[in-house]
This record gives structure tokens, C-alpha cells and sequence, in this order.
């Protein structure tokens, strides 16, 4: 099976699929928290360890739609997710 991914940064094909922690600035700019067990891309090319644009989305776009104020220091991203919004979606991101 042929890997779907190259590496953004170097271009390289030999990157794997994992999940990793992930430090986030809330909107409000009051704290930072850890989300746990996000997925991620880590290449053995060059060493980078990034996440996907539609994942970086779906963290600022919960972030901007919950009660952050309730959030502890760590959360995965799985139960980020399931947090329920406000608002059904961003009406910010165009």
C-alpha cells in the first residue's frame, strides 16, 4: 500500500501517521493547555512532527466555539471534540 503522504517540510515520502501532544494557546489568550493524542505526521527524513491543516482547523475551530473557561490543563483530542459548541460552526473561517 503507497503512502498517501509527503512530508510538507522536506518532500519526502517516508513520513507515518501517529498521534502526539500538542500545546494551544486558548482564543481568549488567558492560558495555554495540552491536547493529547492528536494525530500527527512524523517524517524520518528530516525529523519534523506536524499536524495536518484540517486537524489544526478542527482545534481552533472547537476552541473558538466551547466554554473554554471549564477546559483543564490536558485534554485529548478526542474528548476536545466532543465537546458540545455554541454555535454549530465558525462563521469566522471563510
Amino acid at each position: 500500500m503507497e503512502n498517501k503522504h509527503r512530508c510538507e517540510w522536506c518532500g519526502e515520502a517516508d513520513v507515518k501517521e501517529g498521534k502526539g501532544n500538542v500545546y494551544w494557546e486558548l482564543p481568549d489568550g488567558t492560558r495555554a493547555i495540552t491536547i493529547a493524542d492528536v494525530p500527527d505526521i512524523k517524517c524520518s527524513a528530516c525529523g519534523m512532527e506536524y499536524q495536518e491543516e484540517y486537524v489544526i482547523n478542527e482545534i481552533e475551530d472547537q476552541l473558538m466555539l466551547i466554554e473554554t473557561k471549564k477546559l483543564s490543563d490536558v485534554i485529548t483530542y478526542e474528548d476536545l471534540l466532543k465537546i458540545p459548541r455554541f454555535l454549530k460552526k465558525n462563521y469566522f473561517r471563510f
